[in-house]
């Protein structure tokens, strides 16, 4: 079972868990785990559409998902799945 660590401005939706333990074959099926799991997690990750937002980098193993195969990434049983908000400001 692969490892989904969770940021701190996430935690809240995760009753505080910094890691959470989720099946999937891919990064989008383990996310979605998550978002089963914790459904307050799915307006914080997807769009309407389904799709990653725009403002969430999720890393695979330190990989920018993003310059794999996206939501269709491969994860294997002891692979990591970060999720990194953007930040923005100045």
């Amino acid at each position: 079972m692969s490892v989904v660590k969770i940021p701190p401005v996430l935690r809240s939706y995760t009753d505080g868990e910094k890691e959470v333990p989720a099946e999937g074959t891919s990064v989008g099926q383990v996310l979605a785990a998550l978002a089963e799991r914790y459904p307050d997690t799915r307006g914080q990750l997807f769009g309407e559409d389904g799709a990653l937002n725009r403002f969430v980098n999720v890393y695979l193993n330190d990989e920018d998902v993003r310059v794999l195969d996206g939501l269709d990434t491969p994860v294997a049983e002891r692979d990591t799945v970060v999720i990194l908000p953007a930040m923005a400001g100045g």
